[in-house]
């Protein structure tokens, strides 16, 4: 399935050559370990020659009229669209998800072009009154620069799109870094679409490698003001202290360790299929995924005996072999090893494998874990693999301190047979989303994204909330009648 036009190249200044090092690696599918294609190794030397072309690409898109680039995103949307067999047999083949996860990423990523074509044309500027006589004060809202974008494996298109997009749209240019193991849907197929749409050479390329490499050299490159990052914790620490010491603009999209918290007045049977999709889509392996069941005790026998009824009924194994199949492989043998020796290390401890637990190659069978406390590391952590721990609580008091009573907070959920009962739970929560009778797992591309504490730096993604995120403002006074000053 490899392509001429971007196997073993980068895409630098509307072109695709091979990086200056001419060293390679395979990317595989996830489920078959067949290789799909060469990704290059960006270097430093390609960076400065990616920077060079940025520069004087973004000033002239920036100045482009809003038709021009709203007209851009459209035919990106338009082509996506048209391509959309082939961008989902790239997903599933390339990051081991089953084929209804790659039609909503595909869904998803139509949405953020839209909302971005959208922006083109949305106010910037904002006249203040001033205490000055005849002074006119505006304060309007400028793109950044160039934005260096750092993706994570687990969704590559839509969230390398969800910031590629809105900082295309509002005059930026993007130097796009895809994750090593996705670079194709990631990074390679994206290039492809925009340089089809007609965006001019420049404005975005894509410099796959290695993030301790090439990454690392995009955080600290000089002349790159602003640093979009989702993915890990520990790497966007790395990321927010380096870029931080530089006085860089930073946004980081970071983990979470969400709660799914079950009232005692729930539909016990509604909860645990929310409850099910929520920890188990795609692996587990998204930030956005349930890592920790908060159930009170009135209700725990039957919902977590539901739950576990669910996730015997799971099948699991090549996505592009059946539609039957509802999880695919874990995305290596890291992410594997990581989730299983968290759950081991919680049994030890007195947690119980009420289901799954079991493996084969990448294949991990959906689990629930029962006897949970908040101590264990299956609770502390997150898990990102497909993994339920449920802990019992006696008091809607308890479960509320245990949804906070964490370093993140990014998204959570509360399931409740009484609406406004919900509202007041979610009100007291703290993190950047909540969700009553409904999964922890949702998105929208016009709603603010993004997270507290441990799980965020910097402002959100989606919609209006783009333009604070890839624009800086700029005051510019205009005095009608020159002051006279003492000196």
């Amino acid at each position: 399935m490899s392509s001429t036009r971007w196997n073993g190249r980068l895409y630098v200044g509307g072109e695709w050559r091979p990086a200056s090092s001419h060293q390679t690696l395979a990317s595989y599918e996830k489920a078959t370990q067949r290789e799909l294609g060469q990704q290059a190794l960006a270097t430093d030397r390609d960076l400065a020659a990616a920077v060079s072309f940025a520069n004087g690409a973004q000033r002239k898109w920036a100045a482009a009229a809003y038709d021009v680039r709203a007209a851009v995103l459209r035919r990106v949307a338009r082509l996506l669209e048209e391509r959309t067999s082939e961008f989902a047999d790239w997903i599933v083949r390339e990051t081991g998800s089953i084929r209804g996860k790659a039609h909503h990423e595909i869904h998803a990523s139509l949405h953020e072009l839209q909302e971005a074509a959208a922006l083109c044309s949305a106010p910037r500027a904002e006249v203040l009154p001033s205490r000055n006589t005849g002074k006119l004060s505006i304060v309007e809202r400028v793109p950044v620069g160039l934005v260096g974008i750092i993706t994570p494996w687990n969704f590559p298109l839509l969230l390398a799109l969800r910031a590629v997009a809105p900082a295309v749209a509002l005059g930026n240019a993007v130097l796009l870094k895809p994750a090593e193991l996705t670079p194709i849907t990631g990074g390679y197929l994206l290039a492809e679409l925009f340089e089809d749409a007609g965006l001019p050479a420049g404005v975005l390329q894509v410099l796959p490698g290695l993030g301790e490499e090439i990454g690392d050299a995009l955080v600290r490159h000089p002349d790159v003001p602003m640093i979009h990052f989702t993915g890990s914790n520990d790497v966007g620490q790395r990321i927010g202290s380096v870029a931080g010491g530089l006085l860089k603009k930073i946004a980081l999209e970071l983990g979470g360790n969400n709660a799914f918290v079950v009232l005692d007045d729930a539909d016990v049977d509604l909860a645990s299929a929310v409850g099910a999709w929520s920890s188990f889509h795609y692996q587990g392996q998204t930030c956005i995924t349930a890592g920790r069941h908060i159930v009170m005790r009135a209700v725990a026998e039957p919902y977590t005996a539901a739950l576990v009824a669910r996730t015997r009924a799971i099948a699991v194994g090549d996505p592009s072999s059946s539609d039957k199949v509802g999880l695919g492989p874990m995305i290596n043998e890291v992410q594997r090893d990581r989730a299983l020796k968290l759950v081991a290390e919680s049994v030890v401890q007195g947690a119980t494998i009420a289901e799954g637990g079991t493996y084969d190659g990448l294949f991990v069978r959906p689990t629930v874990l029962t006897g949970v406390t908040p101590t264990m590391p299956i609770y502390t952590e997150e898990v990102f693999g497909p993994v339920a721990p449920v802990v019992v609580v006696d008091t809607e008091a308890e479960a509320l301190a245990l949804t906070n009573g964490t370093r993140y907070g990014l998204t959570n959920a509360v399931f409740t047979g009484d609406v406004m009962r919900g509202l007041a739970f979610a009100e007291q929560v703290r993190s950047g989303m909540v969700h009553v009778n409904d999964a922890t797992c949702l998105d929208e591309a016009h709603v603010p994204f993004g997270g507290t504490g441990a799980s965020g730096m910097g402002g959100r993604s989606g919609g209006a909330a783009n333009l604070d995120e890839f624009t800086e403002r700029r005051w510019i006074g205009v005095q009608r009648t020159p002051v006279a000053y003492p000196y």
